[in-house]
């Protein structure tokens, strides 16, 4: 699994969503056992502690749950990873058009950019 870790935002709240975002588009099924937290301390390139931590979060809402001696595992449970990536992607949305607000820009104005900017991101990938 790829990490994708932003040095400037706190580092266990980022684990939590990305294996979220996984389990809610199917990358990683019910049942299925989760690399261990040293493995994914070490693959991230963060202290295990933070990974243990995210994992205690992800277990307290439901998403993952832990079996003594085996490991973590992905519970049966993507409904709520779906709401929580959709609650998490529209968090995000309101602070970009907050942000460009602030900036000057109108709500269309940022949709025409954001279409822009993706559409340049997905030439980038094709290259």
């Amino acid at each position: 699994m790829q990490w994708m870790i932003d040095k400037e935002r706190p580092i266990c709240p980022q684990i939590n969503e990305q294996i979220a975002a996984r389990i809610a588009l199917g990358e990683f099924l019910p049942g299925e056992r989760l690399s261990s937290v040293r493995d994914v301390a070490v693959a991230a390139g963060v202290n295990p502690n933070t990974v243990q931590k995210a994992f205690e979060s992800l277990e307290a809402e439901g998403l993952i749950y832990s079996v003594r001696g085996s490991g973590w595992f992905v519970a049966d449970a993507a409904d709520k990873a779906q709401k929580k990536l959709q609650d998490l992607a529209e968090a995000k949305t309101l602070k970009l058009f907050q942000s460009l607000k602030t900036l000057g820009y109108t709500p269309q104005q940022v949709l025409v950019l954001a279409a822009a900017v993706a559409q340049a991101g997905n030439t980038k990938e094709e290259a």
